[in-house]
């Protein structure tokens, strides 16, 4: 399976004046989509000074860049790779920031009948017993390592697939766009979902499993691996983004009324 990986480095100012300091963040681009970066940034710049520039990736490119000191800190949503990551001496510690979870979008006729069943395994089992097109990131995002590890826990082997199933090598505002035209099922985050705006014909069909819960951690670059990371300003961007200013800001980001993301940092 071909997989390409797709970064835009996108910088957003918060004011007219410039921030006196500024560090580079790799972030996943379903934090991107949700329009939840354009809430902290400007707040960020406005209390600290501070200027911060995304590196708007997936997750396994974001670890990368923090593995070859490219970005100074990374904010991320997959456990087992930020443990790694951590483990291996490149990231100071994984701090968890924030949470939603997963859901099952597809085509509102629901060829594979997915919104009856109880489980996202039984869900995925419906997919593959039908072979109703299914969209894959196959980008070694969060997502994407998420929805793999889905599979394998139905007895589903996606290298096994034909082509029903499509893995488009993108991140999730694209990958939506790619399953809005085909009228094809995908695993998207709550938040990416609900900010998007071509929905079509596409409707959530299934939430709700405990196995779709999606954890966010900031993990802040080893100096001691890459002498010329910013520690000071990752430390001081990690102690906003654990602060009651930022859990006011992430719980009260909605969309019709439907909270995005939910605050769990601890002190």
């Amino acid at each position: 399976m071909r997989r390409l990986v797709f970064s835009v480095v996108l910088t957003l100012w918060g004011g007219i004046a410039a921030a006196q300091d500024m560090m580079r963040m790799a972030v996943t681009t379903s934090f991107q989509n949700s329009g939840l970066a354009g809430v902290l940034l400007p707040a960020i710049e406005a209390d600290l000074g501070l200027e911060v520039q995304l590196v708007v990736v997936g997750t396994g490119q974001a670890l990368k860049l923090g593995e070859a000191g490219d970005v100074d800190a990374i904010l991320v949503h997959s456990r087992r790779a930020e443990e790694t990551f951590v483990a291996g001496g490149f990231g100071r510690h994984r701090r968890e920031i924030m949470y939603n979870d997963f859901v099952l979008i597809g085509p509102s006729a629901d060829g594979a009948a997915v919104a009856a069943v109880q489980t996202a395994a039984d869900a995925l089992r419906k997919i593959e017993a039908t072979q109703e097109t299914f969209v894959s990131r196959g980008d070694d995002s969060g997502t994407h390592k998420k929805e793999l590890a889905l599979w394998r826990a139905a007895a589903l082997e996606p290298e096994s697939f034909g082509d029903w199933y499509k893995a488009v090598g993108a991140g999730m505002g694209a990958a939506l766009n790619t399953a809005s035209g085909l009228d094809a099922y995908i695993l998207s985050d709550r938040a990416s979902w609900l900010n998007f705006g071509n929905k079509g014909t596409l409707a959530l069909l299934f939430s709700g499993d405990p196995v779709l819960f999606n954890q966010y951690a900031y993990l802040p670059v080893s100096q001691e691996r890459h002498s010329h990371v910013k520690a000071v300003l990752a430390s001081k961007l990690e102690g906003w983004l654990t602060s009651p200013r930022a859990a006011a800001l992430i719980n009260g980001y909605a969309i019709n009324g439907e909270r995005l993301f939910t605050f769990n940092a601890t002190p």
